[in-house]
């Protein structure tokens, strides 16, 4: 695992362990975050810890083109259960995010130093938001980063305070960013929920191509 410098530059994401960890240290610089993330980098970790920084192999990611939606799912968009909006809320979505409690999780991986990192990425019009109202109430959503010229959505966090909220809100979210021409939603990490949305794992050197654009289609 190497220790990151002042210096804004990363080792290469092969040189991470098995679980995926390539380095500490270093800021949460919106510099280092953006060059963190067009490598296949991103971090991880708790206000016990140093910053992490991981590159996971293999990698989630969900093609648009592969997004599966439930019959419990479209019953919910034909009876429009919710309405969703972008950017509207970006710190709200953030911060309910870090408050949910989630199985297996003791405390939140979004640290004030993150909230104030990506809060910061949203005001530079990197980071996005997707919010998802039950009448005037932010009953779910989610964030990440759009990286424009990769055609790359780096999903960071979502959360649900009513069932389906989220998956909701993702769905309406990657049909509009296929719309956009976006390649691929980086998930990072598989889990369950990812999975039963189309979600899958690919080896990270595949994932690392379309980060370069060496690969512009869907496969």
């Amino acid at each position: 695992m190497y220790q990151l410098t002042q210096d804004l530059v990363f080792p290469h994401p092969k040189l991470s362990d098995e679980h995926g960890l390539l380095a500490f240290g270093g800021d949460l610089s919106s510099e280092r975050l953006l060059l963190a993330y067009r490598n296949g980098i991103f971090p991880w970790f708790d206000e016990r810890s140093p910053i992490l920084w991981w590159s996971p192999d293999p990698r989630m990611v969900l093609f648009p083109s592969d997004l599966r939606i439930s019959k419990s799912m479209k019953t919910h968009f034909n009876q429009k259960r919710f309405k969703v909006t972008y950017n509207r809320a970006f710190p709200n979505v953030i911060d309910a995010c870090a408050g949910i409690e989630r199985k297996g999780q003791q405390g939140t991986w979004i640290t004030e130093s993150m909230r104030k990192a990506y809060i910061e990425l949203y005001d530079r019009g990197v980071a996005k938001s997707v919010e998802v109202w039950s009448g005037n109430d932010l009953v779910g959503g989610l964030y990440g980063l759009l990286l424009k010229d990769q055609k790359i959505f780096c999903g960071e966090s979502m959360f649900a305070r009513k069932t389906d909220a989220s998956k909701y809100g993702f769905i309406v979210f990657v049909k509009k960013l296929a719309e956009r021409g976006i390649k691929l939603i980086d998930c990072q990490i598989h889990t369950k929920h990812l999975e039963s949305l189309g979600a899958r794992e690919i080896p990270r050197e595949l994932f690392l191509k379309y980060l370069n654009e060496e690969i512009s289609g869907n496969r």
